[in-house]
C-alpha cells in the first residue's frame, strides 16, 4: 500500500521506472525503440540473408526476437540469426509443393516449429533432435494450407488454414493419424458457403486467445469465439477427385461469429463484386483491439474489434435552428468565409490549388493533413473538400470514403447545403439511386430556395435515369451472377451484418499473390505492406498517409515481418533473397527509398485495374501462382 501511495506524489517518470521490476522497464524501452518516429522513418536496407534457391514465401519471428525462420518454394527452412547476418540451421523437409506458412510453436525453446505447403501437408519438426524428420504428420486438408496460426498462452495448439475452406485445430498432447476420425475440424466453410470456399489467412488474438478471425476468397473478415465453438470429426471424402457435399453440423451457433466488411462492398446492389475479392492477410493489433486486412484487388482496410461500426450510406442529422452568420443554409466556403490557424489555411488553399490542377491524390494528402491539425469542430469544409476531391479521383472505394467524408462534415454542420448535395452525388456514384433522391428530396425540404438550383436540377435529373435503368431490370437480371442460391440462411444474415472500417491505406497494389501481408509497425503507430511493383509501403496509422516507400524486390514483396521488440523489419518476395531493414543515421545515403510517393500510388493504382496474368511470363508462373 506505502508504494502505491508513494506513487501518487512521485513526478520523475526515471523514479518511477527505476522502482518497478527490471521487466517493465525493458519493456517500456523495447516499445519505446520499437515507436520512435525518427527510427521508423530512418529505416534502410541493412543486409540481405542469401541462401534460398526459391521465392522465399513466409518469415516468422521467434517469441525473443533472436531467431528469423524463413520458407522457400525450395521447400527448405532456414533460421537465421539477424544480428550478426548468419544462417543457424538449415531443414530440408519432406514438401512436395511451396511452403506457405511457418511457425515457431510457442514456449517451446524456439526449437520446435510448424509447416505448412501446396501439397496439403502440415509437418511439426523438433530441430533439436538429431532425425529431421517430422514429429507430427497431418494430412487431413484436400487442397493447398496457406496459412498457419498460434496463440501464446496455447503452446499445445495450432491451427491451419486452407484451401478446402477448413480450418483444423491441431493438439500436440494428443496423438493423430490422419483416419478422419478424429474431431480436429474447427470451422468448416463450405457448411455455409457452398461455392467453392477457400480459406487463405488466419490469427489469433494475442490478448483474448479465444478469438481467431480468417480470411476466404471473398471480402469478408470472419472473427470467431472458439468458445463456442465445437470440433467435429472430418466428414468429407474425395471421390473421383472432387468434394463429397459436406454436413451442416458444424454451423456456428447464434453469436459465435461476427463478419467485418467494407459497407461498400456488401451493398446489395453490388454483391457480385465480392467473388472478386480475397483477403490476402489479416491480423490483430498487439493490444488485440483491432484488426488489420489485406484485400486483394483493393486496400488495406483497419477495424475496431471493440467498437465496431455499423455502415453509413443515408443517415441525416436532425436540423437544429440556424445560429448567427448562417443565412439560407449558407455557411463556411459558402457566403461567410471561415479563417482557420495560418498553417490550416496554408494547406487548405495547397489543396485547393491541387484540386483545382486535377492533382487529387495531393490535394486530398493536404486535407487530410488539415483536418488533424484543425479544430474537429471547425472542420466541415475540410472533410467536404476532400470528399469532392475523392470523387474525382475515383479509385476503389473512393466514392464510399467520400460518403462517409460527407456524413462528418453535416454531423459538425447540418446546416451545410453542399454537404447534402455531395453525399446526394455519391450515393449515386454508388449506384444507390433510391437513397440520392431521398437525401436531394430532403435538401430542397430543408432549403427550399434551392428548389431551382442549376446544379440541384441536373442532379435530380441524373437521378431520374438511374432510377428509370433498375425500374427496366428485372430482379433475375439484377442478380444474374450473384450465387445467392448457394449461400445458407444464417451466412446471408451475417453478412447483411457486417462491421464497417475505421481507416483505410491506400496506395499499394494486390493482386498478383494471394499471401501479400500488411502488418502493424512501430508499436502499432504505422502500417507497412508489400506490393507487386517489388516495393513496400509505409503509413502513418493515424492519418493514413504514406510516410515511406521503399524498392525491396525485383518484382513482387509479399512479406513485411517487424521484429517484435526493436525497429527492424524483415521482407521477402519473388527475389530468393530475404532483406533486414533498419535505422540508418540520418547522414546515411538512402538508396532503396523513393522519392516520388506519390508517383508509385497512382501508378499502382492504374495496375490494379489490369488482369495480373497478362503480366506473367512462364519464369515467374511458379511463384506468382501462390
Amino acid at each position: 500500500m506505502k508504494r502505491k501511495q508513494r506513487y501518487g506524489y512521485v513526478t520523475n517518470v526515471t523514479k518511477m521506472l527505476s522502482d518497478r521490476s527490471y521487466w517493465d522497464v525493458e519493456h517500456v524501452l523495447r516499445n519505446r525503440l520499437r515507436a520512435a518516429p525518427q527510427f521508423v522513418e530512418s529505416i534502410e536496407l541493412e543486409t540481405e540473408l542469401k541462401g534460398h534457391h526459391g521465392c522465399v514465401n513466409c518469415l516468422q519471428w521467434s517469441d525473443n526476437g533472436r531467431i528469423l525462420a524463413s520458407a522457400s518454394d525450395d521447400l527448405h527452412v532456414k533460421l537465421w540469426d539477424p544480428f550478426r547476418h548468419t544462417l543457424l540451421h538449415d531443414l530440408m523437409t519432406p514438401h512436395e509443393g511451396n511452403i506457405f506458412s511457418v511457425k515457431f510453436l510457442p514456449q517451446r525453446g524456439n526449437a520446435v516449429i510448424a509447416t505448412c505447403a501446396g501439397d496439403n501437408k502440415t509437418f511439426v519438426f523438433d530441430i533439436n533432435r538429431e532425425n529431421e524428420n517430422p514429429t507430427r504428420r497431418c494430412v487431413c486438408h484436400l487442397q493447398r494450407v496457406k496459412r498457419l496460426a498460434t496463440a501464446p498462452r496455447n503452446p499445445h495448439l495450432f491451427w491451419s488454414a486452407a484451401e478446402d475452406g477448413l480450418v483444423l485445430q491441431h493438439d500436440m498432447r494428443v496423438s493423430h493419424t490422419c483416419n478422419q476420425q478424429d474431431s480436429n475440424v474447427l470451422i468448416d466453410l463450405r457448411c455455409y458457403l457452398r461455392t467453392s470456399p477457400e480459406v487463405k489467412c488466419i490469427t489469433i488474438n494475442p490478448q483474448r486467445p479465444e478469438q481467431i478471425a480468417i480470411g476466404a476468397n471473398d471480402c469478408y473478415a470472419r472473427v470467431y469465439d472458439r468458445r463456442m465453438l465445437s470440433l467435429t470429426r472430418l466428414s468429407d471424402s474425395r471421390e473421383f477427385g472432387e468434394l463429397m457435399s459436406p454436413r451442416n453440423d458444424n454451423i456456428p451457433k447464434d453469436g459465435c461469429v461476427r463478419y467485418f466488411c467494407p459497407a461498400h462492398l456488401n451493398s446489395d446492389e453490388k454483391t457480385h463484386i465480392q467473388y472478386f475479392k480475397t483477403i490476402t492477410y489479416l491480423t490483430f493489433s498487439p493490444d488485440g483491439t483491432e484488426l488489420l486486412v489485406n484485400m486483394g484487388t483493393d486496400h488495406i482496410y483497419l477495424y475496431n474489434i471493440n467498437s465496431s461500426r455499423q455502415p453509413v450510406f443515408l443517415e441525416l442529422p436532425k436540423l437544429p435552428p440556424k445560429t448567427n452568420g448562417e443565412t439560407n443554409g449558407c455557411v463556411g466556403g459558402e457566403k461567410m468565409k471561415h479563417k482557420f490557424p495560418p498553417d490550416v489555411e496554408q494547406l487548405k488553399m495547397e489543396g485547393n490549388d491541387s484540386q483545382e490542377r486535377s492533382q487529387y491524390l495531393q490535394a486530398i494528402n493536404k486535407y487530410t493533413q488539415a483536418i488533424r491539425m484543425a479544430n474537429s469542430k471547425d472542420c466541415a469544409i475540410l472533410y467536404l473538400n476532400r470528399a469532392t476531391a475523392l470523387m474525382k479521383r475515383d479509385w476503389y472505394g473512393d466514392a464510399y470514403a467520400a460518403v462517409r467524408d460527407c456524413h462528418t462534415a453535416l454531423r459538425l454542420d447540418p446546416h451545410y447545403v453542399k454537404a447534402y448535395f455531395r453525399l446526394a452525388r455519391a450515393l449515386l456514384k454508388l449506384e444507390q439511386p433510391k437513397d440520392a433522391q431521398i437525401c436531394l428530396d430532403e435538401l430542397i425540404r430543408r432549403f427550399p430556395s434551392y428548389a431551382k438550383n442549376q446544379g440541384v436540377l441536373l442532379l435530380g435529373k441524373d437521378i431520374g435515369i438511374e432510377l428509370d435503368k433498375q425500374r427496366m431490370l428485372t430482379l433475375e437480371d439484377r442478380f444474374a451472377s450473384v450465387e445467392v442460391n448457394y449461400l445458407h440462411e444464417k451466412e446471408m444474415g451475417w453478412r447483411a451484418n457486417s462491421f464497417d472500417y475505421e481507416d483505410r491505406f491506400v496506395g499499394h497494389c494486390n493482386t498478383k499473390t494471394d499471401i501479400k501481408e500488411a502488418n502493424f509497425f512501430g508499436d502499432s503507430n504505422y502500417i507497412v505492406a508489400g506490393s507487386d511493383d517489388g516495393r513496400f509501403y509505409v503509413w502513418d496509422r493515424h492519418s493514413g498517409l504514406v510516410t515511406a516507400v521503399y524498392k525491396a524486390d525485383e518484382l513482387i514483396v509479399n512479406c513485411v515481418q517487424p521484429h517484435p521488440y526493436i525497429c527492424l523489419l524483415a521482407t521477402s518476395g519473388i527475389d530468393n533473397e530475404i532483406r533486414l531493414w533498419a535505422p540508418k543515421s540520418p547522414e546515411s545515403k538512402f538508396e532503396r527509398k523513393e522519392k516520388n510517393v506519390d508517383g508509385s500510388v497512382s501508378e499502382n493504382q492504374a495496375r490494379m485495374k489490369i488482369d495480373p496474368f497478362e503480366e506473367i511470363n512462364p519464369g515467374q508462373a511458379m511463384c506468382r501462382a501462390s
